[in-house]
C-alpha cells in the first residue's frame, strides 16, 4: 500500500494538471504520472469528498470522467482571490528565501519576482525580516557530494556520528542530496556499513569525489525521513513533564501515552547511548527513564559535573 503523504503529494501534483489541460487523455495522464489506470480513478474518486465547510455541491471538487478522457472542474469557491493573513503571508516569504538561497537558485526568475511583490505588500523584506540558515555546510562538501549525486561517481567522506560519538572516514554511494529541518543531509549506500545511510553534512569535515562509478539510485518517491530507526535498537520508554513534551513531537517514536497530570509516556528506539545521553540532560529532572538503562541519564549528569569539578 502506498503511504497516505506518497498519495498525497501525486495528488497535488495531478489534480492541478489535469485541471489546467482540459479533458486530457485519461492514458496520457497515466504516462505522465507514471500511474495505472485503476491507480488513478481511485485518486480522483477521493475528490469528491473534497471541498469546505458546509460541503453542499458548490463546494465541493468534481470529477467527470468519459470516453477516456477526465475532466475537474474546482467549485466556485475555489475561484475565489486567497486572502492570506499576515503569519501566513511572513510563512511565504521564509519559505521563499529559503529556497532562493539553495545553491542553483536563479535569482531573478519568477520565485524572486513574486517574493518581491509579497515583500511589498507585507512591508517587509527577506533580509530584515527572516534569517534563513541552511545548516553550518562547508560549501566544499555541499559541491564535493552534489557533483558526486550529478555524475554518479562515490565519494568518500569523514564523518562525525553524533549518535555514537564517533569519527570515521566512509566511501557512499549517492542517492540524493536534500534539505528538511534546515539541514543538508546526504542519503546513500554506505559501503562500510554495507547499508543505506543518511548523513547530515554539517558533521561531514571532508568530502573527496572518486573515480570510482556508482551504481544508480532506487526508484524512491516522496519526502525522504530523516531519521531511520532499526529493529535492532534498543527501546526506551520515557516519562514526560509537561516542559518537554517536545521530546514526542521532535522525535520518531512507537506510541504515546498520556499518564494524567500532564506527564506522557512516550516509546522511542534510541540510536545510541551518547544520543539519549545528550537527550536526557536536555530534557533534565522532567524526563524519567521508565523502560530501558535507567543509569544513563545520571552516569552522564556525573560524568559532566566532575568537568567542573576537575581542577583547569
Amino acid at each position: 500500500m502506498i503511504p497516505a503523504h506518497d498519495r498525497l503529494g501525486r495528488m497535488l501534483a495531478v489534480v492541478p494538471w489535469i485541471a489546467a489541460n482540459d479533458g486530457p487523455e485519461v492514458a496520457e495522464v497515466c504516462r505522465r504520472f507514471d500511474l495505472g489506470e485503476r491507480e488513478l480513478v481511485a485518486d480522483l474518486e477521493l475528490l469528491f469528498l473534497c471541498g469546505v465547510h458546509p460541503f453542499t455541491p458548490d463546494t465541493l471538487i468534481d470529477v467527470d470522467i468519459a470516453d477516456g478522457r477526465v475532466w475537474i472542474r474546482f467549485a466556485d469557491w475555489f475561484r475565489r482571490p486567497l486572502r492570506l493573513t499576515p503569519p501566513e503571508g511572513l510563512a511565504l516569504v521564509s519559505a521563499s528565501a529559503t529556497l532562493l538561497a539553495v545553491p542553483g537558485s536563479d535569482p531573478d526568475g519568477s520565485l524572486a519576482g513574486a517574493l518581491a511583490k509579497l515583500e511589498s505588500v507585507l512591508g517587509v523584506a527577506a533580509d530584515d525580516a527572516v534569517d534563513v540558515q541552511l545548516g553550518p555546510v562547508s560549501p566544499g562538501v555541499l559541491d564535493a557530494v552534489r557533483s558526486a549525486q550529478d555524475s554518479r561517481c562515490k565519494v568518500e567522506i569523514q564523518y562525525y556520528s553524533f549518535g555514537r560519538d564517533h569519527h570515521s572516514r566512509r566511501t557512499v554511494q549517492p542517492w540524493r542530496v536534500f534539505n528538511a529541518g534546515g539541514q543538508w543531509y546526504l542519503e546513500g549506500w554506505c559501503e562500510s556499513a554495507e547499508g543505506h545511510r543518511l548523513f547530515r553534512l554539517d558533521r561531514v569535515t571532508e568530502a573527496t569525489v572518486l573515480a570510482e562509478a556508482a551504481p544508480d539510485p532506487p526508484v524512491r518517491s516522496g519526502p525522504p525521513a530523516v531519521f531511520h530507526a532499526a529493529p535492532e535498537d534498543p527501546l526506551v520508554v520515557l516519562d514526560l513533564d509537561s516542559e518537554v513534551h517536545w521530546v514526542a513531537e521532535a522525535y520518531p517514536n512507537e506510541g504515546i501515552e498520556h499518564r494524567g497530570g500532564g506527564v506522557v509516556r512516550v516509546r522511542l528506539r534510541s540510536a545510541g547511548r551518547a544520543w539519549l545521553e545528550r537527550l536526557l540532560l536536555r530534557a533534565g529532572p522532567h524526563a524519567t527513564v521508565v523502560e530501558g538503562d535507567t543509569t544513563v541519564g545520571p552516569t552522564a549528569a556525573t560524568r559532566v559535573l566532575a568537568r567542573y569539578r576537575s581542577p583547569g
